[in-house]
Formats: C-alpha cells, sequence, structure tokens
C-alpha cells in the first residue's frame, strides 16, 4: 500500500511539532487532499488539535504501549484511503525507546525535522546535519530528508539558515517568530483542543505562512507493508457503555473508542458536569481529564454521584482511569488547597501538587488479563483502600495501583484497550 508519508521530528519538546503538524494538516487540506494524522508515544492532548486540524480521528502509535503490528495496521488502513500521512514524533528525535528516529527507520518514512531557529542561523545546518547523521556509523542515524525552520525572525533570517543546509536535507520553508500562534499549555503539556478559543484561526495563520513554501508539495509515497486487521468477538455485543465525555473527562483515545464498538458495545455519552445522571446503560467508563479544573461544579452534582453510587452497589462495572479515579474519592484537593467533595466511590482524596506524581509507560496483570498502558499526573492520592495489585513499569519496577470494589477498577494508569480487546471486554461485562 502507497501513500505520501512524513514523521515531523525535532531536537526536543517544545519545538514547536505540534503547531507545524498541524499547519501541514490544514494546508494539505485546504489542497484538497485526504490527511491523516498520527501521534507517537501515550498523547491525548496533541491528537486533539491534530483532529481539528486534519478533519479525521489522530491515532496514537508506539511500538510498546500500543505494539508494532497495530501501529502498522493502522497505517495501512490510513493508506488505504489518504493522499498524505503525517506522524508527529514524540519528545527529541533520539529520545525514548524506540526513538521518533527509530519509528522512522522501521516504518520506512521519511522525515521532516522542525528546527526552532529563533537563537541561531549559521548553526542551523550543522544542527540538522548533527541529528541526520548521529550514530549513522552504527546503524542509528535518523532518515531526515527534509527541515522546517520555526520561528524565524524576517526572511532574511530564514535565508541565513536556508543557506547553511548540507546536501543531503531539503528545505521545506518556515514558520514566523508570531507568539500569538503558539499554542496554549498548562500542566498536563498542550490545552485541550475545546479549551483553545481561537484555535482554529491559529491553525489557519501557519497554514497561510506554509502556503508559498515546499511544505505545501507533497513527499514521496512510502510503501506500507500489508498487515490484516485484527479481528473482535463480539464480547459486548447488547452492551451499552455509558462514557463520560466533557472538560473535565475529555482523555480519550480514538482507538479505545473505536475497540469498545468493535467489541460491539454502543456507547453513549454524558457529562459529569452538567448531567443529573448517566444514560442508561450496562457499564460506565470515566476516562481522565481534568477533574481538579471543576471540582465546585463536580462537588455540586450529588445526583450523579448517588447514581454512581447505586450503580458500583448493584455490582455493575465502572472503570475509572486517573481523573476519573480521582473523581470517584471521597474529595479532591486542589492546587490552592481547597477540598471539594468528590462521587465517594473510594474512600479517601486526591491531592494537586505542582510535581509530577507519575510518569511512563505500564503493564497490568489483571484477572481479566495483561493490558499496556501508561500514567501521567501531578496529584497524589491517599486511601486505606488496599490495592488489588500493582502495575509494572517499563523497567521492572512497581507502578501504579489498582483499587477495585465491587465491579469498580480505578488506577491512575490510562489502559489501551486494542493491546487486549478481549481483557477490555471482560473489565466492562
Amino acid at each position: 500500500m502507497h501513500c505520501p508519508a512524513l514523521l515531523v521530528a525535532a531536537p526536543a519538546s517544545g519545538q514547536g511539532k505540534t503547531t507545524v503538524v498541524a499547519a501541514l494538516a490544514r494546508l494539505h487540506r485546504r489542497l484538497g487532499r485526504r490527511v491523516r494524522v498520527f501521534k507517537c508515544g501515550p498523547d491525548f492532548l496533541d491528537p486533539q488539535i491534530h483532529a481539528i486540524a486534519a478533519g479525521s480521528p489522530c491515532e496514537n502509535i508506539d511500538f510498546r504501549m500500543c505494539g508494532e503490528a497495530d501501529a502498522r495496521w493502522r497505517l495501512v488502513r490510513a493508506a488505504a484511503d489518504a493522499d498524505l500521512i503525517l506522524i508527529e514524533g514524540v519528545m527529541g528525535l533520539h529520545d525514548g525507546e524506540p526513538s521518533a528516529a527509530e519509528l522512522a527507520r522501521r516504518l520506512g518514512v521519511p522525515m521532516l525535522l522542525v528546527l526552532d531557529a529563533s537563537a541561531m542561523a549559521g548553526s542551523f545546518g550543522a544542527v540538522a546535519w548533527g541529528l541526520k547523521h548521529y550514530r549513522a556509523d552504527s546503524g542509528g542515524g535518523a532518515p531526515i530528508e527534509a527541515v522546517l525552520a520555526n520561528r524565524v525572525g524576517s526572511d532574511y533570517h530564514a535565508q541565513l539558515c536556508r543557506d547553511t543546509l548540507p546536501p543531503d536535507i531539503a528545505w521545506r520553508g518556515a514558520l514566523p517568530r508570531e507568539i500569538d500562534a503558539a499554542l496554549p499549555e498548562r500542566h498536563l503539556g498542550l490545552l485541550p483542543a475545546a479549551e483553545i478559543a481561537d484555535l482554529d484561526a491559529r491553525i489557519e495563520r501557519m497554514a497561510d505562512a506554509l502556503a508559498t513554501t515546499p511544505a505545501a508539495e507533497l513527499p514521496p509515497a512510502v510503501e506500507f507493508a500489508v498487515v490484516p486487521a485484527p479481528t473482535f468477538e463480539p464480547a459486548l455485543a447488547g452492551k451499552t457503555i455509558a462514557v463520560a465525555r466533557d472538560p473535565a473527562f475529555c482523555f480519550h483515545y480514538p482507538a479505545n473508542l473505536e475497540c469498545l464498538e468493535m467489541l460491539g458495545a454502543r456507547l453513549a455519552y454524558f457529562s459529569p458536569l452538567n448531567d443529573a445522571t448517566p444514560p442508561a446503560c450496562d457499564a460506565i467508563w470515566l476516562p481522565g481529564g481534568y477533574p481538579e479544573l471543576h471540582g465546585p461544579r463536580l462537588a455540586a452534582n450529588r445526583a450523579m454521584a448517588a447514581t454512581l453510587a447505586a450503580h458500583v452497589e448493584a455490582g455493575r462495572p465502572l472503570l475509572a482511569e486517573c481523573g476519573g479515579m480521582m473523581a470517584c474519592f471521597d474529595a479532591l484537593e486542589s492546587g490552592d488547597g481547597e477540598a471539594h467533595a468528590m462521587f465517594g466511590l473510594l474512600p479517601g482524596r486526591s491531592r494537586m501538587q505542582k510535581r509530577l506524581g507519575g510518569l511512563g509507560l505500564l503493564a497490568v496483570e489483571l484477572p481479566e488479563g495483561r493490558l499496556q498502558g501508561h500514567a501521567f499526573h501531578y496529584s497524589l492520592s491517599e486511601t486505606p483502600q488496599a490495592p488489588l495489585l500493582h502495575a509494572t513499569r517499563a523497567d521492572g519496577r512497581e507502578g501504579e495501583a489498582v483499587y477495585r470494589r465491587r465491579r469498580l477498577t480505578a488506577s491512575y494508569m490510562h489502559l489501551y484497550f486494542p493491546s487486549n480487546p478481549q481483557a477490555t471486554a471482560a473489565i466492562f461485562v
């Protein structure tokens, strides 16, 4: 299966990868092309931006959390009906296991390097060359085909950078140093797309800046090896799963929602912030998000708390992940020290702090089966509830606790459902 494709990477986080990928997606979409965007790593926020820019869901690929076979069949599926595939890397292009550079090599996808040029000119080409050829003698180089300069101060500045490039790295244009186009952030990364009021205008400005550059040209086609799609037993046929979705609970992998539907479930969305009760359902999923930013509203929704408690007491399944688990405790203490009553499904409380409370890829051996996932949180939780078990970190150390009360399963761990669809189904049955 052939489709033009690029993996967009940078020397480090904060160089503008997400902005550039969103701008490229919108630019090519405006040119009438069907664009599919993927994000390396277990990220919830960047994919929301890319879905707006491209007009299609942005899926995650990660050889450790998702698995190589999962990544390959999703890419092949996208290549079947897309005119362009864009993949945003994670961290710096040589960071992680596997790094964005290794992913690009193994997938056979050329790389576009985004390089923050705001504090350099003559060194621009040297940095690009070094990143491409780093460890190349041992097979570890990066397949960088082209570079795009970000945050240039003028056309002359851009030309100075372009003139330093070696012959084996092509120029794809530049984006201006435009502060009001930068995407806003907070403690977990970028703001959710729904909270950036002028997001579309920001993306349009960046697309305009690239419209007359070589970035508007399609990259060469990449051959993606055909990988069969996974098969799903309809273990959730006839079941309705109520999925929380609002500003407090907004961390959903598109692949997780699709997995539940492929297992036969009907998904019914609700808002714990705005609704008195979930819809009629067999099971409930409270995903992660930002309950700490909505403490007063969650505390005021006693009807929701009572309904969720009745659901759990009746022995029906409820999965609560990270922010979802925080909302299940008796109380949640915000960063300013103010405590708010939560749903009271588990004893104890969560407390926000300024430093990370947990970060990294995880695997967990639940009674239902083994699942992959990750954690990323700035809170700590205290509870007398004994853990059912603990997840395991990538290096083998003990990871996040998993709590179970009746059919309530709660943890800081975000599960990647396609890593074991059968185990996922068993959690919700």
